[in-house]
């Protein structure tokens, strides 16, 4: 797990499942609200449309009970392989530009190894804050499907 001064993030995890089965976690909306948000956190709606330039929308309810919602486009999907989509906040204090994700899933065994890319951050720190939310959600993601 490195977030670097070249203003990028990736993240690694094994997951206790098949590629198949860790892709369709992470792309179906009923799937997606248990587990891609940080603990202390609910996904309160995800709208997914899983085609290139298909948009997707979560909206999170931090702990606290404060709202975000992350948006972007589905620029590359091959299941389940691989996933490309940009990402941002909407709100404007939380919004850092348009990012790109690319998520792999890579047969390890029985298992999955998820290799996150996220890069495009205006800053290093912006990365590093990522990189801490994609570790707890692929946590959560593991728990999910173990």
């Amino acid at each position: 797990m490195t977030a670097t001064a070249d203003r990028r993030c990736r993240v690694r995890r094994v997951i206790p499942a098949p590629p198949e089965a860790v892709f369709h976690a992470w792309t179906q909306p009923e799937l997606i609200r248990q587990w891609s948000c940080p603990p202390g956190g609910t996904i309160r709606e995800s709208q997914v449309d899983l085609v290139p330039g298909g948009p997707y929308r979560l909206l999170i309810e931090a702990e606290g009970g404060t709202l975000h919602a992350a948006f972007g486009v589905y620029r590359e999907v091959d299941a389940p392989n691989r996933l490309v989509y940009t990402w941002d906040w909407e709100e404007p204090e939380a919004a850092v530009g348009e990012t790109l994700v690319t998520v792999e899933f890579r047969a390890d065994g029985p298992s999955t190894e998820v290799v996150l890319t996220h890069e495009g951050f205006p800053a290093a720190e912006a990365a590093e804050g990522h990189r801490l939310g994609w570790t707890w959600s692929l946590e959560r993601l593991e728990d999910l499907l173990r």
